[in-house]
């Protein structure tokens, strides 16, 4: 159980959690005033990337040559890093949005958090995890300013505030949650 502990210190792992836990909250501050609707995607898929985000930072050590030269097996305990981050940062969402009005969906809410997470892990992956915040939030960017998605390569493009149950959201989001995490489980974060 030590190095359960010594490994969530070494990632940041509370930091990140009180990082989740207050954009969550903000979230349920912001959606008591009435003005965004059950239809308004938009303030879940901002908690849940701003969570994912968070989780990001411990998505490497604090000194890579010695997580390179450990002993143990990597790959299994980064891909179950990056699920169990992806898993909290949804239960939080859902748990604060337990106590106010439904803003989103638990099918919405995992597939998003899925996504993000394999956004961020594909992230830490390409530049490392200082920067594995970059991904989700160009992406998240994009999708809030992007035009409605009438084409399918838009619904790709915004699959974030797509309904869940649309295919091409659906896809997206497991396409991006499969290949970040395969990555960033087996090459690791970049240095």
């Amino acid at each position: 159980m030590r190095w359960l502990t010594l490994y969530a210190r070494s990632r940041q792992v509370p930091a990140s959690l009180a990082a989740v836990v207050i954009s969550a909250v903000a979230m349920w501050a912001l959606a008591r005033d009435g003005s965004g609707g059950p239809s308004d995607p938009r303030l879940p898929v901002l908690v849940l990337a701003a969570g994912a985000m968070a989780a990001s930072i411990g998505l490497s050590g604090q000194d890579l040559t010695l997580d390179r030269t450990a002993a143990i097996r990597w790959v299994p305990r980064r891909a179950a890093h990056v699920v169990l981050c992806g898993a909290v940062v949804g239960t939080v969402l859902l748990a604060v949005q337990a106590m106010g009005d439904d803003m989103a969906t638990t099918a919405f809410v995992v597939r998003d958090s899925a996504g993000l997470m394999g956004l961020v892990a594909l992230g830490a992956a390409l530049s490392g995890g200082q920067y594995a915040w970059t991904l989700p939030f160009a992406w998240l960017s994009f999708s809030f300013f992007a035009p409605p998605p009438t084409s399918a390569p838009m619904q790709v493009a915004s699959w974030m505030l797509l309904p869940p149950g649309t295919g091409a959201g659906t896809w997206t989001a497991l396409v991006l949650a499969v290949a970040g995490t395969a990555a960033y489980a087996v090459a690791g974060p970049r240095r």
